[in-house]
């Protein structure tokens, strides 16, 4: 069976400054962030079939991994990622999406974690419970341990999100209508959260926390993602 994988690397990556795309930042060990989540897919996965959504300077990222299969989000300067979902979710075929943020730098681990999931089409959303940075999407869980609240202004948040997630077959359409809905510069987070709240979804979070990974939007998280590679 085909596990199908996107990478979402149409944004500017203005926080990190850099003049190319975000995921195109070499690490300590030369390869970029790209380079070493291509690497973790295609070693988990026997079979994939891996989208990379592109927007900002795309011919960089066309030229750096030419087998991935791409979906062009041509309102990358002024959409945030629920359209760079929305366009890779209706490109895809039939069946889930594991999808993961460009910039994530994670322990391979991670995704062996999450198999069992896929495996039974189980939507989820990973989680670390070690930390809730200001700056990070937060999550809480309802009284069946589903994701209930899923943006930045979560209060009183369990943890965080950490930009690797799966949506189910059965859940996808809905999915799709609602990112289709949400404001062009919410996040994906948001059209999840609608469609939990309006459409029953139920994404289970998945704890990774002794595990690790890393969203580098800043120099800083730079940094710490150079510490595990």
């Amino acid at each position: 069976m085909t596990t199908q994988v996107a990478i979402l690397a149409a944004g500017m990556g203005t926080r990190l400054g850099r003049p190319f795309p975000k995921p195109l930042t070499p690490l300590r060990d030369g390869h970029t962030i790209m380079d070493q989540q291509v690497a973790k897919i295609r070693g988990a996965f026997a079979d994939v079939q891996l989208y990379t959504v592109v927007g900002f300077k795309l011919e960089m990222i066309l030229e750096a991994h030419p087998r991935s299969l791409f979906v062009y989000n041509e309102e990358f300067d002024r959409t945030n990622t629920s359209k760079s979902l929305l366009r890779v979710l209706r490109a895809s075929g039939d069946g889930g999406l594991l999808w993961m943020n460009g910039d994530v730098v994670f322990d391979p681990a991670i995704l062996e974690r999450l198999k069992p999931y896929l495996e039974r089409e189980q939507s989820l959303i990973s989680v670390n419970t070690a930390a809730v940075a200001e700056e990070e999407v937060k999550y809480t869980v309802d009284a069946d341990g589903n994701i209930d609240q899923l943006s930045k202004q979560v209060v009183d948040a369990l943890g965080e999100a950490v930009g690797i997630n799966y949506v189910a077959a059965q859940d996808k359409a809905a999915l799709i209508a609602r990112l289709d809905e949400v404001g062009d510069q919410d996040y994906f987070e948001r059209g999840i959260e609608v469609a939990i709240q309006q459409d029953g979804l139920k994404f289970v979070p998945v704890d990774i926390s002794d595990l690790w990974a890393v969203e580098v939007d800043f120099d800083e998280d730079l940094e710490r993602a150079n510490e595990h590679v």
